[in-house]
């Protein structure tokens, strides 16, 4: 199996096959309207901008299973997103990322690529520690721990890094364009 096997939905309940973005670098993140690393979409739409002609797309997954932070509609976070930071990729239909209802694509990325903790600094520790509050053994799971965490697959279809929100932004864009 590889990331080709897998699809996800749009709002209106088509089924896109991750086949068609066969030969493109793909940035896959789940997100959310209402946590403080929404602003992160700003940085997700710099990157489309400037990458996606050059075989980038972005696979938008927007989740409401941590801290209920993307209570919206489908349609409202689609206008969120739109509105509040122009993105131009599309937002796929919200769904889990972990647990009994995820989705086949999350649990295949998880398998390819870990947690490996939340780096350094300030915001890296009051994940963690927020964390351990819910889930003492975080850190011994593959599991999504936050909004924002981002995945990128290469042009052949390999997941070749997991980034998790705490991860500076840059290190997103290098990580993709060395892969364009």
């Amino acid at each position: 199996m590889n990331v080709y096997d897998y699809a996800v939905t749009t709002p209106k309940g088509e089924e896109i096959s991750l086949k068609n973005y066969e030969g493109k670098v793909l940035l896959i993140v789940n997100t959310a309207t209402g946590c403080g690393f929404t602003p992160q979409y700003k940085d997700l739409e710099s990157i489309y901008e400037a990458d996606h002609d050059k075989g980038l797309e972005i696979i938008d997954v927007p989740c409401n299973q941590f801290a209920g932070q993307t209570p919206g509609t489908d349609d409202e976070i689609h206008e969120f997103c739109t509105l509040k930071y122009n993105t131009q990729f599309p937002q796929m239909k919200k769904s889990d990322v972990n647990g009994e209802n995820q989705l086949p694509l999350f649990a295949y990325l998880k398998s390819q690529k870990g947690f490996e903790g939340f780096g350094k600094g300030p915001t890296a520790l009051a994940m963690g520690m927020m964390l351990k509050k819910i889930d003492k053994n975080y850190k011994d799971n593959p599991d999504i721990k936050w909004n924002f965490t981002k995945f990128v697959v290469n042009r052949q279809g390999e997941v070749v890094a997991r980034f998790e929100p705490t991860a500076d932004m840059k290190d997103v864009k290098a990580c993709v364009e060395s892969l364009l």
